[in-house]
């Protein structure tokens, strides 16, 4: 876990713990992706995460599939059905709608 830091000086803002998760692509590079939420859709968990980029910051987002391995620890997996990932993505953005309001 990392902190959220303040650029301020003599900052006094609260710190909000972000948990930090690291994906490895097929080329074996490693990338670091802040832990936003996870949604529970049809019975089925998934994780919301934002790429962690150093130069600059995104507004854009990961979804990926919670589930467990052999060993019953939890592993991320692509979702590989288009009409699962749209389903996961519209309660996604149902969800941030809801909570600007």
């Amino acid at each position: 876990m990392v902190k959220d830091h303040c650029d301020h000086e003599n900052c006094e803002h609260e710190y909000e713990e972000v948990e930090i998760v690291t994906l490895v692509d097929e080329d074996g590079q490693e990338h670091d992706f802040a832990f936003v939420d996870s949604i529970e859709v049809d019975g089925e968990q998934y994780a919301i995460l934002s790429p962690i980029d150093e130069e600059e910051e995104s507004d854009e987002a990961i979804i990926l599939k919670i589930g467990k391995d052999e060993n019953g620890e939890d592993i991320l997996f692509d979702i590989e059905d288009d009409e699962e990932w749209e389903k996961v993505a519209d309660a996604w953005q149902e969800l941030i709608e809801s909570d600007e309001e």
